[in-house]
């Protein structure tokens, strides 16, 4: 046993002693049996964790292959939806213009039979609306050609008894728009052209009457406030020529009065043979005339120039009619004014007749204006409103 043990080792030699640090103190290790099993149990539960994510992603490729597949089958489905859609919708309104052709057909067929049966069956009422329209559109052409609102007048007049007579209530608003016009067209100011036509045909057949100043064998006229040369102022008692007779009664009577009635008588004669002698000598003086010229150009008109400066009146009183007709107011003025000129230049003017004549002629020219003639327009309107309401 001595030669089995061995030889004790041989003491080490000593170094020098060295202060060594403090070692702290170490804990004893534990078994690493946790560790590796909270390993596993980590890899089991990821393993678990991804077959479950696996197992949910297999479902869901499922779910989604599934959804695809009907998706596609209702793609399908809705293309064969439209298309049959489309085909309908074009029968549709293949149908809908066939319809739209025959209603406009119909609508056409309904608007002649309704202007048919309204033509057929005009009732009384509006045959009278239509009746008052004409006779009051021929009044009013009347009354332009003639100048006058007469016949506006008359018109209104007779269609407002018309209206009375008819009885209907809805022709009241075309007799108050009736009255209306009436009253405006009573009212308003126009000039009277019959009248003044008249007054130009009458001064037309007084021109042959009209003494020139120049006039052979005519009475020369007295200034005025003075009796003409060579006559006495007649005196109450000078006894005019239409007294002859009742004279002659009253020498009848008086001749059963003894002296009284005889100086009456002797009276009167010498009345009448001192009035024949004033007439003889006016007369002789009357052969001879001295008188003032102030116008030269009347006195050197000859006698057949005096005929034309008639005739050339007279055409000038034609146009001024002829004018007014027309209603051409400052032609007729213009015609007016030349005739006045005329009877103040040739004219004897202290003629009653001249004068008359000039005095006719001024009012004439101041009544020729231009003045429009009313229209029956509440009337007319009224009428067209009853008519459309029917």
């Amino acid at each position: 046993m001595s030669a089995d043990i061995p030889d004790p080792i041989p003491a080490a030699t000593p170094a020098p002693a060295v202060a060594a640090p403090p070692v702290a103190p170490v804990a004893p290790r534990r078994p690493g049996g946790v560790l590796n099993w909270l390993a596993l149990l980590i890899a089991a539960l990821a393993l678990v964790i991804t077959g479950v994510l696996w197992q949910k992603l297999g479902f869901t490729q499922q779910e989604l292959a599934r959804r695809s597949q009907d998706t596609v089958t209702q793609a399908v489905e809705a293309r064969t939806l439209a298309a049959q859609a489309e085909a309908l919708t074009q029968e549709l309104q293949a149908r809908l213009a066939v319809a739209e052709l025959r209603l406009s057909e119909v609508t056409l067929q309904r608007s002649q039979l309704e202007e048919l049966m309204l033509s057929l069956s005009r009732s009384r009422d509006d045959n009278l609306v239509q009746d008052l329209e004409s006779a009051l559109r021929l009044a009013q052409q009347q009354a332009q050609l003639t100048g006058t609102t007469q016949p506006l007048i008359s018109a209104l007049q007779a269609a407002d008894q018309r209206i009375s007579r008819a009885a209907q209530p809805r022709l009241n608003p075309v007799q108050r728009a009736i009255g209306r016009d009436i009253q405006r067209i009573q009212g308003s100011a126009l000039t009277d052209i019959p009248a003044l036509v008249l007054q130009l045909d009458d001064l037309a057949r007084q021109v042959d009457e009209w003494p020139l100043l120049n006039q052979v064998g005519q009475p020369p006229a007295p200034p005025p406030g003075k009796t003409k040369a060579g006559r006495k102022p007649a005196s109450p008692a000078t006894p005019e020529p239409a007294a002859a007779p009742a004279a002659a009664r009253d020498a009848a009577e008086v001749s059963s009065d003894g002296a009284q009635g005889w100086g009456r008588v002797s009276g009167w004669w010498s009345a009448l043979w001192t009035r024949i002698w004033d007439d003889v000598t006016r007369n002789g003086r009357e052969l001879v005339r001295v008188s003032r010229i102030d116008r030269p150009e009347a006195v050197l008109v000859a006698p057949d120039q005096a005929l034309f400066m008639r005739e050339n009146i007279k055409l000038k009183l034609l146009n001024a009619r002829l004018g007014l007709l027309a209603r051409h107011m400052q032609a007729s003025q213009a015609d007016l004014a030349a005739v006045e000129t005329a009877l103040a230049r040739y004219f004897d003017t202290a003629s009653p007749r001249v004068t008359a004549a000039q005095t006719t002629l001024a009012r004439l020219r101041k009544d020729l204006v231009d003045s429009d003639l009313p229209r029956p327009e509440e009337t007319l309107t009224a009428l067209a409103a009853a008519a459309g309401g029917r």
